[in-house]
């Protein structure tokens, strides 16, 4: 397996930005969503989701933080990070991610009622191209 860098993933990753953020559930099942990278090109292993508070997908992640991204992109890329999920509702810390695309969701952007924000730190990052693939280590 080569070694990768968190560089290297955070290069791949300026081109890909829907990913599937997969959370375990109540009932011990998984489920799997689309969420925007927000093209986020500066990937320093924690990724910034801003979602709804009264979502599954954040009763998910406080019941159980594992959580799982999956990108796919050009050149049969493949990226899988496993890490921890957190939800904050701080609008300062929201601030720091916000980008004005946003508000075609959100559309009193950070002012919207019941907006939250997921942060998922990565804890193992894999990934595939074709023959090759590999790691980050954390």
């Amino acid at each position: 397996m080569a070694e990768k860098t968190l560089k290297d993933v955070a290069e791949i990753m300026k081109d890909l930005d829907i990913c599937m953020l997969t959370t375990t559930t109540s009932n011990g099942m998984l489920a799997s969503r689309p969420m925007s990278n927000n093209g986020q090109v500066e990937y320093d292993g924690n990724s910034h989701f801003f979602t709804w508070e009264n979502s599954r997908m954040v009763s998910d992640i406080e019941m159980d933080n594992g959580v799982n991204l999956s990108f796919q992109g050009k050149k049969d890329i493949y990226i899988s990070i496993t890490g921890k999920a957190e939800v904050t509702r701080s609008r300062e810390k929201m601030e720091e991610h916000w980008v004005e695309e946003l508000n075609a969701w959100f559309e009193d952007g950070l002012d919207t009622q019941g907006i939250a924000m997921i942060t998922v730190e990565a804890k193992q990052i894999k990934y595939w191209q074709g023959e090759e693939e590999g790691e980050v280590k954390f």
